[in-house]
């Protein structure tokens, strides 16, 4: 027997082997997908128990709804890469659902399923920056290559904790990663000490960007289910698509992201210096 066994079939033997080796850690990577999808949720102490449940239960429908799914399954590849992820301070980022394909209802079930198995949790402050590098983070080892790369975040107030978030989302999107908002306007949960007025101007001007983003406010609890339902299937359409136009034809155009910022993007970490007797909640 030969001291070297691979000699004689270097080519269809070692060499495929090697290359087996070489491709094994990043082999995922090149499995194909439409959209990686980054749900990054707010669970501040803002967010009463009742409406951190109200937003799972949105994303839950939202994911499951025929529209979504039909969205997904006229993709290219027909099935995306999603992960849920729930954040708060700049300490508290966890992901609840980990990178999941989602091509079908059964799919988007089991993902539903992981989301709901245990109820939320709450913490102090509110980092949407550090939120974005989180969600950035992830996109390294999602093991999917998606034609586009999404953030979609929510949040019922603005940054007042970690980076600046302007220059993290001009970070954020220098990587080719688009970041779309959904500014809960409530006004409910644990204060209101930390609001702003126009938190939808502020997420237009200071947190979304990239190609083609876009952020839909909610006035009112009772509008969530369905902001989340519509803001997916413009996520995974595209402006483009037909089902961009009649979204745009049954509710109001969504928001586009400003080319030139109004909003004071600091205006969070002002407040929260200029707090007094206030309580650490957001």
């Amino acid at each position: 027997m030969s001291a070297f066994p691979c000699a004689r079939h270097l080519l269809s033997g070692c060499a495929a082997l090697a290359l087996t080796l070489w491709l094994a850690p990043g082999s995922r990577a090149d499995e194909p997908v439409d959209v990686e999808l980054v749900l990054a949720v707010d669970v501040s102490l803002s967010m009463s128990a009742d409406e951190l449940e109200i937003q799972r239960h949105g994303y839950a429908a939202a994911l499951t709804h025929d529209n979504v799914l039909q969205a997904i399954a006229n993709g290219s590849y027909g099935k995306i890469a999603v992960t849920y992820v729930e954040w708060a301070g700049t300490s508290w980022q966890r992901v609840i659902v980990p990178w999941t394909v989602i091509a079908n209802r059964d799919d988007a079930e089991r993902v539903v399923a992981q989301m709901s198995a245990h109820p939320p949790d709450s913490a102090r402050r509110t980092s949407i920056s550090r939120a974005l590098e989180f969600g950035s983070d992830l996109f390294a080892e999602s093991g999917y290559q998606g034609t586009k790369r999404v953030i979609d975040i929510s949040g019922d107030g603005p940054n007042n904790q970690g980076a600046p978030v302007n220059l993290t989302r001009d970070g954020v999107v220098s990587q080719g990663i688009v970041i779309n908002g959904l500014p809960l306007m409530t006004r409910g949960g644990f204060s209101g000490a930390y609001d702003v007025n126009d938190l939808d101007r502020y997420y237009s001007d200071c947190v979304i960007g990239g190609p083609g983003a876009f952020m839909i406010p909610v006035n009112d609890w009772t509008q969530f289910p369905e902001a989340i339902r519509r803001k997916l299937v413009l996520e995974l359409a595209g402006p483009a698509s037909p089902q961009w136009a009649a979204e745009e034809a049954d509710h109001p155009p969504v928001v586009l992201a400003q080319e030139k910022p109004a909003s004071d993007c600091q205006i969070g970490e002002k407040m929260w210096r200029n707090r007094s007797w206030m309580p650490d909640s957001r």
